[in-house]
Order: C-alpha cells, then sequence, then structure tokens
C-alpha cells in the first residue's frame, strides 16, 4: 500500500500514522535499523535445566561447585535528537498536495517512532527563529506519546535559525548520539556549518534530510511571475524563461553545496521530495541501516 503524503496528513492522530509509516518501511527487514543495545551485567541466579550453557560462569562453579548462570539486562547507548524545522519556508508545498513542514511532521514523527520502537531514547527540538519546542531524549511509550502531541501542536512560522536549534540539540544530548536534521536547509550561514562540524567533531551521528518541493527546484514557470520570500515579505518580479534558468543554476549550486558539506564533514545527507510516500523516503536508507551499511 503506497503511504500517500497527502491522505496520512488528512489523520489527526499522528502516533497511528507515523506507527503506519514505520511498518510500511521495515517491512521485511529482520533487523533493527540502529544497532543501540548492549548487555549489562545485572545478577548470577541457581542453574535451572534448559538454561543456555554459555551464560554459565564456569570460573564460580570452579570456586563454588555451583552451577549459576549470568543475567543481563538491556541497555541502550543510542539517545537521539530530532532538530525539526518550522520556520515559514516550511509552509511551502508548490505543486504539491502538503507543504514541507507537513512532510517533514510526519517524516519526525516516524523516526521518532522507529527509535521509540527499538527501546532507544528520543527528543526533540522545533526551532525558527526561536527554539518553539524542545524535549529531551527519552524512551518510553508515554515518553513518545508526548513528542508526537508536540509535534501536532506545532506550526510553521517565523525566520530560521538552525545553528541555535544545532547548539540547543547538542545541549540535549549528554553523551554521544544521534542528530536528525529535517529541513529546507535555506539557512546556510557560517555559523551553521560550524556547527555541524562541531557535531561531527564530538562523536555524533548527524543525518540531514534535506526535504524540498520538485516545484521549488524545478521552477514549472514560463511567464512573469511574482515571487515572494514567506520569512522576509520581500516580492521579486522575474523575467521569465531567463529568471528560471538563474535560479535552476543557483538551487542546483545550493544542492551540490549541502551535499558536498554533508561529505566533507562525514555527515549522512538525504534528500526527499514532498511527492514521495513517507514509507518510501525511508525505506532505502533504513535498509542500508539494517544491512550494515551506515555506521
Amino acid at each position: 500500500m503506497v503511504l500517500d503524503p497527502a491522505a496520512l496528513a488528512a489523520i489527526a492522530d499522528l502516533e497511528l500514522v507515523s506507527k503506519r509509516i514505520v511498518d510500511g518501511t521495515i517491512s521485511g527487514l529482520h533487523r533493527s535499523p540502529f544497532h543501540g543495545y548492549s548487555a549489562e551485567f545485572s545478577q548470577y541466579r541457581h542453574y535451572r535445566p534448559g538454561d543456555d550453557l554459555k551464560y554459565v560462569d564456569w570460573k564460580l562453579f570452579a570456586r563454588t561447585d555451583r552451577l549459576y548462570t549470568k543475567q543481563f539486562r538491556e541497555t541502550t547507548n543510542l539517545a537521539c535528537q530530532i532538530a525539526l524545522d518550522a520556520s515559514a519556508s516550511m509552509d511551502y508545498a508548490g505543486e504539491s498536495t502538503v507543504t514541507k513542514f507537513t512532510y517533514a511532521r510526519l517524516l519526525a514523527g516516524a523516526f521518532a517512532h522507529l527509535v521509540s520502537r527499538q527501546g532507544d531514547a528520543v527528543g526533540l527540538v522545533a526551532y525558527a527563529d526561536t527554539l518553539k519546542q524542545y524535549l529531551p531524549s527519552r524512551g518510553g511509550q508515554a515518553h513518545l506519546r508526548s513528542l508526537l502531541l508536540t509535534l501536532g501542536r506545532t506550526e510553521a512560522g517565523g525566520r530560521t535559525n538552525l545553528a541555535a536549534a544545532l547548539a540547543r540539540t547538542m545541549d540535549l544530548l549528554k553523551r554521544r548520539g544521534l542528530v536528525v536534521v529535517i529541513s529546507d536547509l535555506y539557512d546556510e550561514r557560517e555559523e551553521v556549518e560550524q556547527a555541524l562540524r562541531q557535531a561531527a567533531h564530538i562523536g555524533h551521528e548527524v543525518i540531514v534530510f534535506h526535504v524540498l518541493s520538485r516545484a521549488e527546484v524545478e521552477l514549472p514557470f514560463h511567464d512573469d511571475v511574482e515571487v515572494e520570500d514567506p520569512e522576509s515579505g520581500r516580492v521579486i518580479l522575474s523575467n521569465g524563461a531567463v529568471a528560471v534558468r538563474a535560479y535552476r543554476e543557483a538551487i542546483s549550486a545550493f544542492l551540490e553545496r549541502w551535499r558536498s558539506r554533508c561529505a566533507t564533514y562525514g555527515l549522512e545527507y538525504v534528500r526527499v521530495f514532498t511527492e514521495t510516500p513517507l514509507d518510501a523516503a525511508l525505506r532505502a536508507y533504513v535498509r542500508r541501516r539494517a544491512l550494515g551499511g551506515a555506521a
């Protein structure tokens, strides 16, 4: 079943939607896409017939002449923070049936569900020119539900300040973890590059989901058009075909800068269009991770 973004956006229950996307994404996979589990010794107990012999402590047996097995509890060494762009530029839909922000919010919810599903911790930073929402990374169904409710209440508006959001995101991660940026990436100030470089230097794994509509990449107009910047309100009258060619060259350079920037710092760069079904947007990436293609 194709998970159409518009159909999913029409469902008010973000928890249900995110679960549906994740189910569609990992269908057929037999390994977790994130390898965050480690085993921590908990206690000994007397050996019982049928217990796995590999957990028998033979050194203790040699000293006591009694069989004990080691018990472990699963712990997680993965903490994830999602940085979601909620600026006004994300409120653009173009020829798509959903805005970039609606799509990004669904993607963020699905990613949070994916991480939480395997018992790991996930948090959220939603930002524009200021931080609109932030939740530290925690595990558990109650926390996931709170995060999804927060996502559902968040609306797009204001200018963007990705550098400040990244700084707060890293503050909320008390140890090395996973940083997921979901944005149209129109904030290219030097401070943004410094924050990304710092995240990589600290040892965080960083995934950048570059969310765009095809219309803003291809600019499918031929006559003169009036273009308004949603964040500044500035209006520009384009000069038909000449302006379209210049725009396409500029957007191509913009996309290449982000691809190259992420490659330079060892960040995972994933470009997604709002016309793409949500499960398809995640599946190729998740499958690569689950099969060991990503660290």
